[in-house]
This record gives structure tokens, C-alpha cells and sequence, in this order.
């Protein structure tokens, strides 16, 4: 697959991205059905795949039970042909999460994930938002940590997976990357990906699949909305299945060849 701009950071990205929560946590998830945590070897069948597919991008993030780790561990192939991209804010613990946003934690989960992963930078670094996305840009340190790493660096770019319009909007202003949720049973945070390709943000879409939910004919048809869009650069889908991911790529290759 051709890959794509993330905005104006300079990072290429697969359309296609892979969603990671599968391989280190399944509760409190919102999938259809109950699964299975895939073994080591079946991460690293599924992750050879990805690559021979031609994915390079992977989303994790520290309330992804020990994702990270397991990526620190059984990622194949060089460190630069695969974009990581991670996140700061919430954590999952005691099957319940939790958030924290201020400068300070924000750095030293920066610098955990780090060793999670077993690389010395980060791609991307989202803020994984607790629903009341202005507060935390506005209120809280995690923009300033956010931007301090990036002097440092130790990510290359930094951004916010949303939860509401204005957050997003706020978002698109503040930082280089906004991860929203669209697809063909919501569509209200249009407006964020719209004003992202206006200041040439990168794009990240989340739930493209409504977490599992959309129907398997309806696959192309919400994929085809999706990169309809203009400036969206990818698209996050958590699967453990080798044959849907192999589909998802064929219907993809279908309609942005």
C-alpha cells in the first residue's frame, strides 16, 4: 500500500492502521463478542502479516493492558519501518481506568512506554482523552509535557484521540495529530477532520468499524466514507483475525489504488 502523509509532521503512514488493545487486554472492551488474548506466537504471525500487507502503523497505548510490552518484545523488522503511535492520560487497573493529565505523570509515562516498547523515541503521543477534552487542553500540563518531549526528542509529533466537536476543533489548533471517531453511524466530528486538512493536521480515525459492530457487507462501503474524506491520513482497526485483516486490505487496496 501507498503510504500517507500525517499531516505536515513528515511521518508516512499506512492507510490501514492496526489497533493493538487485543493483544494485551480484554475487559472492559466493547466488542460484540468475548476473545481470547492471542498467545506470542500468534502475534508475531499477526504481525508479519501487517508488514507483508505493507502496515507500518501501530496504535498502543498504556491502558492497553501490556501491549506495549509485547510490542517491545515480538515486533519484527526494524524499528523504522513501523510508526508507533502511543498515548498519556489513562490507565487501566483493577479492571477500571483511571486518568491523570498532569505534566509530571505525563513524562514519566512517555519515558515507561519507552521502555515498553524497548525503542528511544516515539512516533506519535496521543492525549487518551477521559471525555472532557478543553479541560484537559486547557487545564491541565499534559500539552506542555506533550511539547517538552518533542524538544527532546523522544516523540515526533503529539496529538489528542477526541471524545467530543470542540475538543477536537481545539485540538486541531494545538496539536500536529487529532484521532476522532467516524463512520457511517457517526459522522459529528466531521467538522474536526475537515478544519484538520485546512491547517494540514494529520488524521487519524478510530472506530471505523463501530468497534466490531459493522456488518461485513458494509465493510466498503464505510471504508469508501472514510477516505472519501479529505486529510485523513489513516484509519486504527483492532483485529486479532488474520483473515479480516487480510480483507480489510484487499477492500482498501479496492478503493484508494
Amino acid at each position: 500500500m501507498e503510504l500517507r502523509p500525517l499531516g505536515d509532521t513528515g511521518i508516512m503512514v499506512s492507510p490501514l492502521g492496526l489497533g493493538t488493545v487485543k493483544l494485551g487486554r480484554n475487559q472492559q472492551v466493547k466488542y460484540p463478542q468475548p476473545f481470547e488474548i492471542p498467545d506470542d506466537k500468534a502475534v508475531i504471525d499477526l504481525l508479519s502479516l501487517a508488514r507483508e500487507l505493507g502496515i507500518n502503523l501501530l496504535d498502543t497505548a498504556p491502558a492497553y493492558g501490556n501491549s506495549e510490552e509485547r510490542l517491545g518484545q515480538l515486533l519484527p523488522g526494524s524499528r523504522d519501518e513501523w510508526v508507533i503511535v502511543s498515548k498519556v492520560g489513562e490507565f487501566f487497573e483493577g479492571g477500571k481506568s483511571h486518568f491523570d493529565f498532569s505534566y509530571d505523570t505525563t513524562i514519566r509515562t512517555v519515558e515507561q512506554s519507552l521502555r515498553n516498547l524497548k525503542t528511544d523515541y516515539l512516533d506519535a503521543v496521543l492525549i487518551h482523552s477521559d471525555g472532557d477534552d478543553y479541560r484537559v487542553l486547557k487545564q491541565e500540563g499534559v500539552l506542555d509535557a506533550l511539547r517538552t518531549l518533542k524538544e527532546k526528542g523522544l516523540i515526533r509529533a503529539h496529538g489528542m484521540s477526541t471524545k467530543t466537536l470542540v475538543g477536537g476543533l481545539l485540538a486541531v489548533v494545538d496539536t500536529d495529530i487529532v484521532m476522532v471517531t467516524c463512520n457511517l453511524a457517526y459522522q459529528e466530528e466531521l467538522p474536526v477532520v475537515r478544519a484538520a486538512d485546512f491547517r494540514s493536521r494529520g488524521v487519524l480515525i478510530k472506530k471505523a468499524l463501530q468497534s466490531g459492530h459493522v456488518e461485513a457487507g458494509d465493510v466498503e462501503k464505510t471504508m469508501r466514507f472514510i477516505f472519501a474524506q479529505p486529510g485523513v491520513s489513516g484509519a486504527i482497526v483492532g483485529t486479532i483475525n488474520p483473515i479480516h485483516l487480510k480483507s480489510n486490505i484487499e477492500i482498501l487496496r479496492a478503493i484508494i489504488s
